[in-house]
């Protein structure tokens, strides 16, 4: 079985959370099929964003969500 990860983000109201202003504008880079891969797309994502502290971008482990037991 893959490991999914997710990769999105968006403007946040305080950058020391996860309290996204618009969850309706948030940015999808994507699901991957393993970490490694996930976090190079985190990396470009953030990279191209680096200038604007209320951007964030996560990789959230969608392989957790869907089979909790497994990890």
């Amino acid at each position: 079985m893959s490991k999914l990860h997710l990769v999105f983000g968006g403007r946040v109201s305080d950058p020391q959370t996860l309290d996204f202003v618009d969850p309706a504008a948030l940015e999808v880079v994507g699901v991957f099929p393993d970490y490694a891969s996930a976090e190079k797309a985190w990396r470009a994502a953030a990279q191209r964003t680096v200038d604007d502290a209320e951007m964030k971008f996560v990789v959230v482990h969608l392989h957790r969500l869907l089979e909790p037991a497994l990890d």
